[in-house]
């Protein structure tokens, strides 16, 4: 198959349990692909913009950004903007924060990221998308625009409830928009396997709904919190850590 004829992998990276590494993984997954020589697009679904602040661009300088092409007539590509560590991103904005009261007087609400990405798709392998720490419209349009998703998952008691609510919603998205979207797995983040806790947690998550939970397990470090302050992923900034390294493996896995 020629190159300039690929169809991408668009992966939604979703879990609306906030404080799970969801950016973290979109930006650091982004990083390691490119490096593996993939041509990589991140969308940020996020209204708080965390994925756009933490690849080194500062969402108030912005006069476009995601809501623009969803609501304002924009072409997706004349809003790129380019990033040190070699993905394109589709930046968000807090007005992104309003565009679900507005996407849901539009037709076909749950269709427009995958319609507003569709002439972007020859020129990407991959698509990553950040969605919201919601289970609204935005996450919707995300899933509706993806061929996988991605649940990172923070191994503690209470990520229970959360699979399970996000697992209802993409079963609604299977069955309604997306037939084709296929569950890539639980992603363990912020890990820490010394605990017996954190390991039966993961193994009953696994159990109860029948998820493959994707290896490496990314360890907990306080480089992933030093990363975004830079502009950059920790790829760069402590690019021989354990969790460098897992992502790298991560993305040397999905290749």
């Amino acid at each position: 198959m020629r190159h300039n004829v690929r169809v991408p992998r668009t992966l939604a990276v979703a879990n609306q349990k906030g404080g799970v590494a969801k950016t973290t993984t979109v930006a650091s997954l982004g990083a390691a692909l490119v490096e593996l020589g993939q041509r990589v697009l991140l969308v940020d679904l996020d209204p708080q913009a965390c994925l756009t602040f933490s690849l080194g661009t500062d969402p108030e300088d912005l006069d476009r950004s995601i809501h623009h092409v969803l609501l304002g007539g924009e072409k997706a590509r004349d809003v790129l903007v380019s990033t040190d560590e070699g993905p394109d991103l589709l930046p968000a904005t807090i007005e992104l924060a309003t565009a679900e009261v507005r996407l849901a007087a539009e037709s076909g609400p749950e269709q427009m990221v995958r319609t507003a990405l569709r002439p972007l798709r020859s020129a990407y392998d991959w698509i990553v998308i950040d969605c919201p720490p919601t289970l609204g419209l935005l996450t919707v349009n995300g899933l509706s625009a993806a061929s996988d998703v991605l649940i990172p998952l923070q191994c503690e008691t209470l990520a229970h409830r959360g699979v399970g609510q996000l697992l209802d919603t993409i079963h609604d998205v299977q069955r309604l928009t997306n037939p084709d979207l296929r569950i890539l797995g639980v992603l363990p983040t912020l890990y820490d396997g010394r605990t017996t806790h954190a390991r039966a947690v993961l193994e009953t998550i696994a159990d109860t709904y029948s998820l493959t939970v994707l290896a490496p397990s990314i360890p907990k470090s306080i480089r992933f919190a030093e990363a975004p302050a830079i502009g950059n992923t920790i790829l760069t900034t402590a690019s021989t850590t354990a969790g460098a390294k897992a992502y790298r493996a991560l993305a040397a896995a999905m290749v």
